[in-house]
């Protein structure tokens, strides 16, 4: 059986996630979650969705990117 890298349960159906070349497993996608998505540079919120990327920052919408100092950034058109 596999180990979970962010519990440590020992469970037989794990997943495997590649990023790279850097391979993770985890028993379920809560764990896959709190060890890879990114969080939020203004508001800490993790990113599950598209998100947003400025000078190198992710941020989770447009408000956090405004408050940024990314005020080019919008939510919707």
């Amino acid at each position: 059986m596999n180990q979970c890298e962010t519990c440590g349960n020992q469970y037989d159906k794990t997943m495997e996630i590649t990023i790279g070349n850097e391979s993770h497993t985890f028993d379920s996608f809560e764990c896959a979650i709190q060890a890879l998505a990114p969080r939020c540079d203004q508001c800490n919120t993790r990113i599950l969705g598209h998100g947003t990327e400025a000078g190198g920052k992710f941020y989770c919408c447009a408000h956090c990117a405004a408050r940024g100092g990314h005020d080019d950034i919008i939510d919707r058109v």
